[in-house]
This record gives C-alpha cells, sequence and structure tokens, in this order.
C-alpha cells in the first residue's frame, strides 16, 4: 500500500520482493513476474513527480479573462452561498436527484448555505420533508442511460420549498445581483462552469448592473465528441444571452488511459456536475471495460500457445479489475455520479500479430503509464480516501503492466523482423497520442483533490519512461 504525504505510517509488507524507492519517496513498490525494468523505470519517473513544479499548465488562448473570477464551489460544485432571494430563507440547497429507468439511485444535497430547518417548529419533520423532496421537473438535466436533475430547495420555519423550474428559480431570486445568482443562472440554463479553471468557468460584473458568464457545454472523450466556451450575458432580470462560442477542445478515442478491450464502444457523458464524481465515473467504467479486455487476452493467450503462468496472470488481472471497478463506482457514487455501462462488441478472437500490437499499445504504453499515475495520485491526493484506494489500484495495475511487457518478451521471438517493426511504430504512435491528451490540464480539483498531474509534471513522468522503457 502507498503511503500519502503528511507521515501517514507506512503498511507492513510481507508479499513478493520490497524495491525501496530511495530517499525521499514515500512508499515502495513490488515486482511481478520478471518484469524489473518496469518498477526502475517506474522509480525514476515517480522521483521526478516529487520534484517537478505543480504548475496549472495550458495552452495558448486568446480570450480576455480580465475582470473575471471563479465561481463560488462548494466539492467541486457550484455553491449557493452570495445569493441575496428576494425574501430570506432559513437555508438554501442545490440538489441532485440520480436516476436510471425509474428507480432513483441517488438523491443529495451537493451545496448548502444556512441551517435547514433552523426555526421550524418540529425540526425533524421538517428534515424529512426536506429529504424527500420530489419534484417532477428539474432545470438543468443531462439525461443518457443515466439521468441526473438539479433543483433548489429552501427551508423558512416549517415550509420546505422545491424550485425546480427556471421560472421558480428566477423567482427566488428575484433580481439578480450578485455574481453568483449569475453564475446560478446559467447553469440553470444548462452551461456547466469549471470551478478551478477560468477558461472555462467564470463570472465578471458590468458596469451597467449585467454580468458576463463563461461556461462551457459538451464533453471530449470519442471521436467526434468536443467542448463548447460560451461567453454569456446575464442581466439583472434573470434573462441569458448568448454571446460568443468557441470549440476548446475536440474529443477522440484515446481519451482514456488504461488497457481498453477491442470493440469498446464510446461511452456517454457522465451526468455529473462534479468534476471528482465524472473523474471517478469515467475511471469505473473503463475499469469494468478492462475486464472484457482481460478476459479475452487470456483466451488469446491460450489459443497461441502461452503458458499457464501468463493465462493465469491475465485471469487474476481481470478479477482485480471487478474490484477496481467496484471501489471507484463507490468514489463516483460519493461525488454524486454513476458510471456508464461498458458496451463492448463480441469480437473474434485476433491473430498472434494482433495481440500483439493491442497489447503494444494498451499494454506498454497506456496501461504503464496509468499505473504511474495511481502511484502519482496515491502519493499526491488531498482526499485521504482517495489516496487510501489509489494505493491499491497502483499496485494491482503496476503488476498488470508488468505482465504486458513480459507479454511483449514472449511475443517478440515470435514475430518476423517487419512485424517486430511495426510493433515499435505503433507503440511511438502511442506515446505520441498519450503526450497530446496529457497536455490538457486537469480541473484543478482533481490535481489537488485526487492528485492527478498536471501536465508539467505528466511530460516529466513521460520523458522518463520514454528513456528507460519505451526507447
Amino acid at each position: 500500500m502507498l503511503a500519502g504525504r503528511g507521515g501517514a505510517p507506512l503498511r507492513e509488507r510481507s508479499l513478493g520482493t520490497v524495491i525501496a524507492l530511495g530517499e525521499g519517496l514515500p512508499f515502495t513498490l513490488e515486482p511481478a513476474m520478471d518484469s524489473s525494468s518496469v518498477y526502475r523505470a517506474f522509480l525514476n519517473a515517480l522521483r521526478l513527480s516529487l520534484v517537478s513544479p505543480l504548475v496549472l499548465a495550458g495552452c495558448g488562448d486568446d480570450e480576455d479573462l480580465t475582470g473575471y473570477a471563479l465561481p463560488a464551489c462548494e466539492d467541486g460544485g457550484l455553491a449557493v452561498s452570495g445569493l441575496s432571494p428576494a425574501a430570506p430563507v432559513d437555508a438554501v440547497q442545490l440538489r441532485t436527484r440520480v436516476s436510471t429507468g425509474n428507480e432513483v439511485v441517488n438523491t443529495r444535497a451537493t451545496a448548502t448555505s444556512g441551517t435547514p430547518c433552523a426555526t421550524a417548529s418540529n425540526p425533524s419533520a421538517c428534515q424529512s420533508t426536506l429529504e424527500g423532496l420530489a419534484p417532477a421537473s428539474s432545470f438543468h438535466r443531462i439525461c443518457y442511460d443515466i439521468c441526473s436533475e438539479y433543483y433548489l430547495a429552501t427551508t423558512r420555519g416549517d415550509d420546505v420549498t422545491a424550485h425546480a423550474t427556471l421560472e421558480s428559480l428566477r423567482g427566488f431570486l428575484g433580481t439578480v445581483d450578485t455574481p453568483q445568482e449569475a453564475a446560478l443562472i446559467a447553469f440553470a440554463e444548462g452551461y456547466n462552469l469549471s470551478c478551478g479553471n477560468l477558461k472555462r468557468g467564470g463570472v465578471r460584473t458590468n458596469a451597467d448592473g449585467s454580468f458576463s458568464v463563461i461556461g462551457t457545454q459538451g464533453f471530449a472523450c470519442g471521436e467526434g465528441t468536443k467542448v463548447t466556451r460560451f461567453i454569456l450575458e446575464v442581466f439583472p432580470s434573470g434573462e441569458l444571452k448568448e454571446g460568443s462560442r468557441k470549440v476548446i477542445e475536440k474529443g477522440n478515442d484515446n481519451c482514456a488511459i488504461g488497457r481498453r478491450p477491442a470493440g469498446l464502444r464510446t461511452a456517454e457523458e457522465v451526468a455529473c456536475t462534479d468534476a471528482l464524481g465524472r473523474h471517478f465515473a469515467a475511471a469505473a467504467h473503463l475499469e469494468a471495460a478492462s475486464i472484457h479486455a482481460f478476459l479475452r487476452l487470456r483466451e488469446e493467450l491460450a489459443l497461441h500457445g502461452a503458458d499457464a503462468a501468463l493465462q493465469e496472470a491475465a485471469l487474476r488481472s481481470a478479477c482485480d479489475e471487478v474490484r477496481h471497478t467496484e471501489v471507484s463506482k463507490r468514489l463516483a457514487g460519493l461525488f454524486g455520479a454513476v458510471p456508464p455501462r461498458p458496451g463492448v462488441e463480441a469480437l473474434p478472437l485476433r491473430s498472434l500479430f494482433e495481440v500483439a500490437l493491442d497489447n503494444a499499445v494498451e499494454g506498454c504504453v497506456r496501461e504503464t503509464f496509468g499505473a504511474l499515475v495511481a502511484h502519482h495520485q496515491a502519493a499526491h491526493a488531498r482526499d485521504e480516501g482517495i489516496r487510501q484506494v489509489m494505493s491499491q489500484i497502483a499496485e494491482d495495475e503496476t503488476r498488470h503492466a508488468g505482465l504486458s511487457w513480459t507479454i511483449d518478451r514472449w511475443v517478440q521471438p515470435k514475430l518476423s523482423a517487419p512485424e517486430q517493426e511495426r510493433l515499435r511504430e505503433a507503440r511511438a504512435r502511442a506515446v505520441a497520442a498519450l503526450r497530446e491528451e496529457m497536455a490538457t490540464a486537469p480541473e484543478a480539483v482533481l490535481i489537488e483533490e485526487a492528485g492527478l498531474p498536471p501536465p508539467a509534471v505528466a511530460s516529466a513522468m513521460m520523458d522518463s519512461l520514454a528513456r528507460d522503457l519505451w526507447a
């Protein structure tokens, strides 16, 4: 297990050989099978991750952000502080209801201001009414296989009220005269506001009493997807007018880090406004897809005459991914997100070269770097629960990366010289694609709370792997 920063005690180790990372590194790694080169490469890359500056670097942008400030946020989502409603209330909450089909799977407050039921004659009954609110509509709704719906709830004395439409929200706010109210109006109109990236979420107060709001729509994961940024004008009446728009990110099929199975269909957008929820829902989706990848790999290894140890290692990896899926789903649920189910086409087993090609890209590049990222999260995540989860996942994923390189060594002598060259070229293209993906800065909350490496650190980690493994 990997201990986080702050002097947390290291767990005693009893399985396998322990490789010390050296002075200044807060954890140890265990080798799996005979892939010691993977672990030596990880040691070097992780040392770099501990000394590289954690800067939020991004690509150049011509948008003038003068005067804009980030919206107020709570736990990675929009806050409801800074509101001046038309009539005073004891408390206001932004609430979300997550459902699949006709079943509600999660209802919770994502942000609260004030003390709910503070002046109620029967606080317990008031609280029960608040938790049982089930409005028929919502002012912000994202719906694919899974639906997330958002609405405001207020308490005043014994009155508990849901404001679940845009008209009701405007009536509750009255004159829109604070930046947070303008942000809330934009959110209710279907735009997303980042809590940590001013280029994707910001509010500016204008001299005429209106507000300029930066918001986005869309997502970038999968061919043909995109994120569009909008500059919006919100007026004191609550009316919103769309100004300029610009596509700031385009998706591709290389959007996820980890071993993806052949035939994996592009996932729908995760219906959650919380960046941590979206991140762990996407992670759970990929972990579930990896179960299929390893089960298929085991069949193909058997088909092509691999020894029992390799086949059993693939099966063990599939079992690991079952556990990873469950813990990632639980983390996503804590932040109000439900992962989409992976869709994987049933395809015939592949030739030895096709297996080797897939292993070179998905295993030796993507899964290897994904394991390294997991170790970085285990060391750098501010959230203790996330550090603990990522510690165990990192151990398992490092073993999976070791399996990938063991398969690579097993298969290389069985390939012709042209096939070996095609493998090297495919691996180089995969590394280049990964570099492009990691050049985009994650949300600030994902760097701080979940420990994801910012672009400068990710680049240094990849440089180290390029020297030690990918050369």
